[in-house]
């Protein structure tokens, strides 16, 4: 009953009063999903065709590289000949972040991400509204195919230091509307799994949703410590790679399939399964991808780097970014019947818990922001826990790296992990890929050794 009124009334509510169009668009979305395959294609490359013209003559970043290139909008006319634009790194989003945005948008009209995803290279992305109204919709979609539906409560598993200090109206915004409830991952020990459990047998999610390594952990504590648990409607498991062992162990203690979604700050939403559960859905409504086979990392025919052209981001348009993941492209049609094309599955996305000497543990990919984003100078970083009392952060500096970045890691590092934690720092020209051609962000064998005994 409260879910259909929060779904129905204070959602519809809430969007009316911010002017946000993105249930509008959600209904869309529900209908276009099931397309045919070539009438999505058709609409994707038109997207693409538009968002061309206006990097060319709005972008000066863009407007130079066509320029270099020889280029003109008009000479794209077809999906192949993208190929002849160069991969947009995240290096070159660092660089040039300023020159990649739209002339036509003012700062008080965008919003503005700042993120390091599991790779620990620090980007800045701004993003217009009717962008950011679009990707809602579209990420609402594709968490409903979990089973959960808008409205229903969800309990997150999530980096979310600051929520205590936020204001009270947003503390009730998510009360009320979003009605979710944190376990934050950058402090869990058994106390706070013990009330996390507790809570979701008081008040039952809709939703379970967070980290695999994460959402693994709580089931392992669940199905030794609680009878009767929780059944949600849809559990998510997001932000890194979900192993076989762990969907089992999730979906034995829950009652309830995983469904396995994949995106990134720069972008949102790239991929999600639906409730088939065999591949991953591209949010090709928002997107347009390419695979990118890279022979001396390995790549086989159907594996290679994912590109992704934003189709719905004007202010700052990303085009053919290597977002520094590996996927597995697939042909094959889902049997679902939405047109939405698959990817077979993500490889790589890998960050360790880190285990603190209080015996406090620390997801790997909460901290990811925080010592990538937050330290001055920080342009690429992996933190490895050689000890229970120490960690080694190896550092790629930027030119602005100095004593107050040093400063800035020595109190992350007390803040993070208490005072019984010693650090060191490593600055290196670069940091090494895993044989997968993805960037490991935090690597603990230490907390790897715990976990285990933790879980057995």
């Amino acid at each position: 009953m409260i879910n259909t009124f929060n779904r129905h009334v204070i959602q519809t509510l809430v969007a009316l009063r911010s002017g946000s169009k993105h249930l509008r668009y959600l209904r869309l979305l529900k209908q276009t999903q099931f397309d045919p395959p070539d009438v999505i294609r058709a609409r994707q490359w038109l997207a693409v065709r538009k968002l061309l013209k206006h990097a060319y003559y709005t972008v000066p970043f863009y407007r130079d590289r066509f320029s270099q290139l020889g280029l003109h909008p008009n000479d794209f006319t077809g999906p192949e000949d993208l190929e002849r634009l160069p991969v947009l790194t995240k290096s070159d989003l660092r660089k040039h972040a300023t020159r990649l945005r739209s002339d036509l948008y003012a700062e008080d009209e965008l919003m503005v991400k700042r993120t390091s995803g599991s790779t620990g290279v620090a980007v800045e992305v701004a993003i217009d509204r009717p962008s950011v109204e679009w990707k809602t919709a579209c990420t609402i979609r594709s968490d409903e195919w979990s089973g959960w539906r808008l409205g229903g409560r969800i309990a997150r598993l999530w980096g979310n230091p600051d929520y205590s200090h936020e204001h009270w109206r947003v503390r009730l915004r998510k009360r009320l509307v979003e009605r979710t409830t944190y376990l934050d991952t950058l402090g869990v020990n058994e106390s706070r799994l013990r009330g996390f459990a507790e809570r979701l047998r008081a008040r039952r999610p809709s939703l379970l949703f967070g980290h695999a390594h994460s959402l693994y952990l709580l089931a392992c504590y669940v199905k030794k410590h609680v009878s009767n648990p929780c059944k949600p409607d849809g559990i998510i498991s997001t932000a890194m790679l979900l192993h076989d062992y762990q969907r089992a162990a999730i979906e034995e203690t829950f009652g309830c399939p995983v469904t396995n979604r994949y995106g990134c700050e720069e972008v949102s939403l790239i991929a999600c399964e639906c409730e088939v559960h065999n591949g991953l859905h591209l949010n090709s409504d928002s997107l347009y991808t390419e695979v990118l086979r890279e022979e001396h990392l390995g790549h086989t025919s159907d594996t290679g780097s994912l590109l992704v052209t934003d189709l719905t981001n004007f202010a700052m348009p990303i085009i053919r970014y290597k977002v520094g993941d590996v996927v597995v492209k697939t042909d094959r049609a889902c049997p679902c019947g939405r047109g939405l094309p698959l990817i077979e599955k993500i490889e790589g996305r890998e960050a360790d818990y880190i285990l603190a000497p209080g015996g406090k543990l620390i997801s790997g990919i909460s901290l990811t922001d925080h010592f990538a984003t937050e330290i001055r100078g920080a342009a690429q970083v992996q933190i490895v826990q050689e000890s229970i009392d120490l960690i080694r952060i190896r550092m790629v500096p930027g030119d602005d790296f100095d004593d107050t970045s040093r400063a800035q890691l020595r109190d992350m590092v007390r803040k993070m992990f208490g005072k019984g934690m010693q650090h060191e720092v490593e600055l290196v020209d670069q940091i090494p890929q895993e044989p997968s051609g993805k960037y490991r962000f935090c690597i603990s064998p230490v907390a790897n050794d715990y976990l285990r005994s933790f879980a057995a």
